[in-house]
């Protein structure tokens, strides 16, 4: 594996992709170092993840999975409220 020479903030990547940076931390949580990402810790409490390309393609992949989830979710959902169903 070749050693690491830059990484990416949250609200950078969230730029870079045109989504929102709740989402992509929400998506983020569940990413672990293996996936990419890393913690970054400043003064006092500030601290945001910062990706790495391999975690950039990872959470471009969660991403997608986690709007299908919320696509299929709300198909349900408008499927029990419709009375003609």
């Amino acid at each position: 594996m070749a050693a690491i020479a830059h990484v990416l903030t949250l609200a950078r990547v969230a730029e870079l992709l045109g989504e929102e940076e709740d989402l992509l931390h929400e998506i983020s949580i569940e990413m672990e170092p293996e996936d990419g990402v890393i913690g970054v810790h400043g003064v006092g409490d500030d601290y945001t993840p910062a990706f790495t390309d391999f975690g950039i393609e990872n959470l471009r992949e969660r991403i997608e999975l986690h709007k299908a989830d919320a696509r299929r979710a709300s198909d349900v959902a408008a499927t029990k409220l419709d009375p003609r169903s």
